[in-house]
């Protein structure tokens, strides 16, 4: 049997078969007649978070069926749809989401099950949007989950342990206008000591860098416009030496594929997230892993990183650096605060990249990060329980919706149900 890839052909799937059903009626009798199901979407994982011993629902196949209520601010959306498609559907309709990740190619399930975030000070990560969750239990039942109900704060960031999202609703709001400005060479220096005021510096803000030399390579600001306005943006005293207004570098679409435009005012949907909207990232040949970091910690963490910088910057393709703001859902890496996002792009020798990981790892899981639950990671259960005060009631309550262990997989039972 020919096995199926994770997106950067980084994960093999190990489940015996991948079905594709077109219905919640078809997700339901798979999920009735199976011992150990889960369920994939664009597969932008790179662990094995989404994959099962038994079978695998490819959720792609559903139809979106976007429905908005204006009344309420909300749309619901079929689970497999990306955040792409979606954005589109909500700017030609006058809506916007609060937030987006780097790439729109990511499932809306997939991106809002793992706590996966865009940035800005004042947004939470993709999954505080979620107002409505629609499943398929261990029993075939389609249930639906509330904020405000009971157990919905573990729900949303479910790592696929309570059942089959088939449908998920969120929060919207009125369409806005964002510019994008990129800038380079803003010394470590500055960064470090002027962190909170460059990254409260616009709505949505990256820096985008290696660890070793004196000053990070780039930074992106993404600044929300008000009733038309295009501000100029004062960032001469950060110490930035040039700008990149609009031109961008061979490197930076060989890394991300086509990125949004630079230096000029266009809606949130085709500004906030990195890659022009239907695009995929040029690169695929990577691994990625990231940390949320407390923000009380967060200079620490840089430092400490800046300290292995070379040996870092052997194997990496490129970090991205964003904040997030805290939340109160129960796994989410930035549950309980706000926190600073180290994100790395690796270069694909897997030996070298476990090697310098296990090594950041030791460095920043002492300081209260969190890894991503879709990218590597190492910590194991007993070192992830130290990291989240409400894992042991996760662990209950998904004990009580899932008894017999259909959606337990390998990743579950090494980092989170052990």
């Amino acid at each position: 049997m020919t096995r199926e890839h994770n997106w950067a052909d980084s994960y093999t799937f190990k489940a015996a078969r991948i079905h594709r059903p077109r219905s919640v009626d078809d997700i339901r009798r798979l999920v009735a007649g199976a011992s150990k199901v889960r369920a994939i979407g664009a597969r932008h994982s790179f662990n094995g978070i989404g994959d099962s011993s038994g079978v695998l629902i490819d959720l792609r196949s559903l139809e979106p069926d976007i429905i908005i209520d204006p009344q309420l601010q909300t749309v619901a959306v079929g689970a497999g749809a990306t955040y792409g498609a979606l954005a589109t559907y909500l700017q030609a309709r006058g809506w916007a989401l609060h937030n987006m990740a780097s790439l729109s190619h990511i499932s809306i399930a997939g991106a809002t099950g793992t706590g996966t975030h865009g940035s800005g000070d004042k947004n939470g990560n993709l999954s505080t949007a979620v107002a409505v969750l629609e499943l398929v239990t261990a029993n075939g039942d389609l249930i639906q989950v509330r904020r405000g109900d009971a157990g919905f704060d573990a729900m949303v960031v479910g790592l696929g342990a309570f059942g089959i999202v088939t449908r998920v609703t969120l929060d919207i709001q009125p369409s806005f206008q964002v510019r994008q400005d990129a800038f380079v060479d803003l010394p470590w220096a500055r960064v470090l000591a002027s962190l909170d005021e460059i990254m409260a510096a616009a709505y949505s803000v990256s820096i985008l860098t290696r660890w070793s030399g004196t000053a990070v390579d780039r930074l992106w600001l993404k600044t929300r416009l008000v009733d038309g306005d295009s501000p100029s943006i004062a960032t001469a005293h950060l110490g930035l030496t040039s700008t990149l207004h609009p031109d961008i570098t061979d490197s930076d679409e060989s890394l991300f594929g086509r990125l949004t435009l630079f230096g000029m005012p266009g809606p949130w949907s085709e500004r906030l997230p990195h890659v022009q909207s239907g695009g995929e990232p040029g690169i695929t040949d990577q691994i990625q892993s990231e940390y949320m970091v407390p923000r009380a910690a967060a200079i620490s963490a840089l430092v400490q990183l800046r300290k292995i910088g070379e040996r870092i910057d052997n194997h990496l393709r490129a970090t991205e650096i964003r904040t997030i703001k805290g939340d109160d859902l129960w796994l989410s890496p930035s549950y309980g605060h706000d926190t600073l996002a180290i994100h790395f792009t690796w270069k694909n020798p897997p030996g070298p990249v476990l090697a310098v990981t296990s090594e950041i790892e030791d460095i920043l899981l002492p300081l209260g990060a969190r890894p991503h639950w879709g990218k590597l990671m190492h910590a194991r259960a007993d070192k992830i329980a130290r990291l989240y005060a409400r894992l042991p009631d996760f662990q209950n309550l998904v004990r009580t919706h899932d008894p017999h262990g259909k959606f337990r997989n390998e990743f579950l039972d090494t980092h989170v149900l052990a």
